[in-house]
């Protein structure tokens, strides 16, 4: 990887006095740098869509963006030498994960010199509202652009590197298809059906199953090992022919499966087996679906399904599937997380608290209101004395009247969200709110 260089101007040489205006400046960008840092990431991701294709990169970008405006202002500020710096840690990660979406290298190079030519508008607004005289204002703006310019350098060679790096390691089987072949079919746009089959040999006038396969270890991931599971999956299922997969990052693998005129049932406990032991992966399936349509409709399935086990808590299960109870309207309310969590505490109320003693209460309401309000069905299914459950229910609607003003589905659904989602929605017990802090 490069290493920086120095400053061409002799530093030994540079006017002390001209220096501290520079570190000033520097300062005071410091307590702006939030903003400033904002509105180059805006504009990047205006200028250039397919930096910011998704949230996820457009986060990337942002925090890409923030780190290396950190670096560069400790360095004016500080009088740093450029050789003692190290790359930003988001920086470096924000271009391999360009290289696994396959972004094409060059949009990366754009981006730093625009970032750089927003830089050094900024610092010039700053020289000139100084009023210095014309001599020094030049000096200035040299000592900026100087350090500022070698930085840049510096770092675009590191990222570019880091980049092919990415592109070299990146897995390629005979089943992977480019991603960009994917995103362009994935979003109706810019290849026709026979041009994909073509590109991916894999028809699209068939039934599909789409799957996500990711890696919850925190060490480097095996995609190979991702994209083994993926094809004994396709073996469990009797799949027509070889799956199509596309690596999305270092941990995630989409797949599609194909079956022919046969529409597959996905048994979800038949798949679990599926799944290497302790190997730290975990699939989401959509379900099965024809056409083109179908291949994309199965695949958004397969990432709602994917979401909903990001945000649960606590153990994701090895193998979800779209079609799981409550999967598929969780997904919906998990767009809005926010406006789920107050309704599901407005709905359940004292019920909605994160302690042993409300889950239980939850549990016995659920299973009560799921059985036709059956005292006996309930103490069967729950191993509880009748007696135990009529005691609960009693003090469940002693403690939260406003819940017989509910309907049913409400209260089945508001408790199956706080079954899943957990501390994601609960009110912490005798804690602040959790909701507003990790966001």
């Amino acid at each position: 990887m490069p290493t920086p260089g120095s400053s061409r101007r002799d530093r030994t040489a540079r006017n002390p006095a001209l220096l501290e205006i520079v570190a000033d400046i520097a300062r005071r960008l410091e307590q702006r740098q939030t903003v400033i840092a904002e509105a180059v990431t805006t504009r990047l991701a205006n200028d250039i869509d397919l930096l910011a294709a998704d949230p996820q990169l457009n986060e990337l970008l942002g925090d890409s963006v923030y780190s290396n405006l950190t670096t560069i202002l400790h360095v004016l500020a500080n009088d740093i030498p450029l050789q003692n710096l190290h790359p930003p840690t988001a920086a470096v990660e924000y271009a391999r994960r360009l290289a696994q979406r396959e972004v094409p290298s060059q949009f990366l190079f754009r981006a730093y010199h625009m970032g750089h030519d927003g830089l050094m508008r900024v610092c010039l607004e700053e020289i000139n509202a100084l009023d210095l005289p014309g001599s020094d204002a030049v000096t200035v703006y040299q000592y900026m652009a100087e350090p500022v310019y070698s930085f840049i350098d510096w770092i675009t060679q590191y990222v570019m590197e880091a980049y092919e790096d990415e592109r070299r390691r990146s897995f390629r089987t005979p089943g992977s298809v480019h991603s960009a072949t994917v995103h362009a079919l994935l979003s109706d746009e810019g290849i026709g059906s026979a041009a994909f089959e073509a590109e991916a040999r894999y028809r699209l006038d068939q039934h599909h199953v789409a799957m996500i396969a990711w890696s919850t270890h925190a060490a480097d991931p095996d995609l190979g090992l991702l994209d083994r599971t993926v094809r004994d999956f396709a073996r469990t299922l009797a799949a027509e022919s070889a799956p199509i997969t596309t690596p999305i990052d270092r941990r995630t693998v989409w797949a599609w499966l194909p079956f022919g005129r046969r529409r597959p049932t996905l048994d979800v406990q038949a798949l679990s087996r599926a799944v290497p032991k302790d190997s730290g992966i975990r699939v989401a399936f959509g379900l099965p679906a024809a056409g083109r349509a179908g291949f994309r409709r199965s695949h958004e399935q397969a990432r709602a399904t994917y979401t909903v086990a990001g945000i649960a808590d606590g153990e994701t299960p090895a193998v979800s599937t779209f079609g799981d109870r409550g999967v598929a309207v969780l997904s919906l309310l998990t767009e809005s997380l926010d406006a789920t969590r107050a309704w599901a505490r407005e709905v359940l109320g004292p019920l909605a608290v994160d302690s042993p003693h409300a889950e239980a209460l939850r549990a016995t309401l659920y299973t009560y209101l799921e059985n036709g309000e059956s005292y006996l069905r309930t103490a069967e299914l729950l191993d509880l004395h009748p007696n135990t459950v009529k005691y609960r229910i009693r003090k469940i609607k002693e403690g939260a009247a406003e819940l017989d003003e509910r309907s049913r589905l409400d209260l089945l659904l508001a408790l199956q969200v706080c079954a899943l989602l957990g501390r994601t929605v609960l009110l912490p017990a005798g804690g602040a709110d959790r909701s507003s802090s990790s966001r």
